[in-house]
Parts: C-alpha cells; structure tokens; sequence
C-alpha cells in the first residue's frame, strides 16, 4: 500500500502491552537499568581499526570498524572522529527522572540488528482527555542510541492515544524544543540535554491544544477526500486512470476511517481523519509488525504523520 523500510527488531522488553504486539512483557518496576538487561541491550560498543589488503598486504584504510563487544559483530564503519555512546548511558539518561517519580520504564530494545537501540519511558501526570475522558492521550519520552555513521543520538516526546495505541505525531513542525539531537562528534552530556528538552508536560501542551482543537472541527465529504489527498499523494488524479493498488488503499483508508478502535470518539471531525493516519501507519500499513514499529518512530511514516497533523489543523482552521 505504501512503501515501508523494513528494519528487523532484534531484541525488546515491555511493561504491560506492546503497541506491536512484539517483545517480552516484564514488570511494572524496572530500573532503567533492569529494563535495559531485560531488553537484552546490556552490550557495551569499541572501535577497531579497519584494514584493505593490497598486494598480500594490509593497510589501514583510515576508518574504524564498530564493534559490539557481546559477539564481535561489526555495526558501522565510522571515522576517527566519531565518539561511540554507549547504551547505558541512554538508560541512565532517565534514573534521576525515575527516581523522582516522573517517569516510568515502559519499552525497549534493539532494531535493524543492534544499529538503533532506543529506551521509551512514561511520562506521569502529563495526560489529557477528550470526549468527556473517554479518549485519553499519554506522553512518552523516546531515548534512540545509533549505532550508524551519520545518525545523532535522538531523544524526543512521543503522545500515544490509548484507545488505539496509536502513537501520534510529535509537534506542529517538529520544533527543536520537543526534539534534542546530539552528534557522535562529541561527547553525551545528559544534563545538557534535560537542560535543553524540559519537562514534558510543558511541549505536549501546544499538542494538546492541537488535539482539542480538531476534535470540535468537522469535516465534510470533499473536506475529507481533499485531506487524503493531501496525505497520501497517490490518491490524487483521475480515478479510472488509478491502478488497482491505488483503488485497493483508497478503499482501505475509507474502510479504516470508520473501523479503526476509538473512530466514534470525534466521528465526523478532523480529530478521527487524523487518527485513521496514525492507526494506519501503526497497526496496517507494511508487511511485518517489526517494519511499521520502525517505520512509524524512524522511518517514512514518521514525517507521513507530522504532515497529516499540519495538514488537518490548516485545513480545520480555514
């Protein structure tokens, strides 16, 4: 229906239930670092020199190979210049936060073969409601440690709508302020960090407003073809020039705007087009449980989301 990457969950623990479906369930009380053991990403990460053999001989090529230290399998090849993070330092990012009573451990594990090792943790009294309490979102802090040339650590607030566990788009054009990215050129200081990304409960609030906001917005017919449209761009065009994958999701997304958990909460408003994108992009789109997690939190539909949630709050404004 709409192309995914696949990335292969290697390992992951959850408290409770698992948005996917996959994974082992633990305990409610898990230390970060518990979680993290549980998770089976208790491995530590070191860089060796790569080599090239030319002539019988061998050269080092000027990169470093990185290594997990757990079985000696190769993640990246990577500069001299790029720091290794370790995951325990993802998972102690949130002690003090747990300690406190904040937070609480509540997902984690490993993707696409330990290159991308994230820790999701529950952010307490930071909930809000719609629909008289009947439709409930809670905030999340998602911690993402990769191990790929390139990617930054990334640590973000991640809303997840309970009745459908959708995990929803992040914030009206993603700013810095709800998002915290540090390089692998320099070293992790997570004080810094919390410093620079706050409580959550002050960034879900511009999502709050957003959520309430698009529940009292209703939509017609032509309001809501022109949103899918604008959604998903292979819905435009002349219907009888479509080819039958193309009429097979349109007819999909219109059976899902109706079918998905929780659609008669905000039926007929911009609220339930919105969420018949996220639950779609969660729970149908891709062929593998493990393809729409990652595609949902790295990959193509987290900006599908991000771009559904700007699109319903213009076009309910207008």
């Amino acid at each position: 229906m709409i192309s995914n990457d696949v990335l292969q969950i290697e390992s992951t623990a959850f408290v409770d239930s698992s948005p996917w479906g996959i994974g082992k369930k633990v305990p409610t009380d898990l230390t970060p670092k518990q979680m993290m053991k549980a998770a089976s990403v208790d491995w530590t990460v070191r860089t060796v020199p790569a080599y090239v053999e030319i002539g019988g001989k061998k050269i080092e090529s000027g990169t470093q190979a990185l290594v997990r230290d757990s079985d000696d399998k190769i993640l990246d090849m990577i500069s001299d210049d790029w720091i290794p993070h370790q995951n325990e330092d993802a998972f102690e990012f949130f002690n003090d936060f747990i300690a406190k009573g904040d937070m609480e451990m509540d997902t984690a594990g490993s993707l696409k073969g330990g290159k991308l090792v994230w820790a999701l943790a529950k952010v307490k009294d930071s909930s809000f409601e719609l629909f008289g309490g009947k439709d409930r979102v809670d905030s999340y802090m998602l911690f993402t440690n990769p191990h790929m040339y390139g990617r930054s650590i990334d640590v973000r607030f991640v809303p997840i709508r309970v009745t459908c566990n959708n995990s929803l788009a992040l914030a009206l054009k993603e700013g810095k302020k709800n998002v915290v990215k540090v390089s692998h050129r320099r070293e992790f200081d997570s004080d810094e960090v919390k410093l620079t990304l706050g409580m959550a409960a002050d960034h879900l609030e511009s999502y709050k407003e957003a959520a309430e906001f698009l529940s009292t917005k209703r939509f017609n017919h032509e309001s809501m073809e022109e949103y899918f449209k604008r959604v998903f761009p292979f819905m435009t065009g002349d219907p009888e020039k479509k080819n039958n994958l193309s009429r097979n999701a349109t007819s999909a997304i219109e059976d899902h705007l109706q079918t998905q958990p929780g659609a008669e909460l905000g039926e007929g408003t911009y609220w339930q087009l919105f969420n018949t994108v996220t639950y779609m992009t969660d729970h149908v789109v891709g062929r593998t449980e493990d393809s729409r997690m990652s595609s949902s939190w790295y990959g193509a539909n987290k900006g599908l989301k991000i771009r559904a949630l700007e699109t319903a709050v213009e076009m309910a404004d207008a």
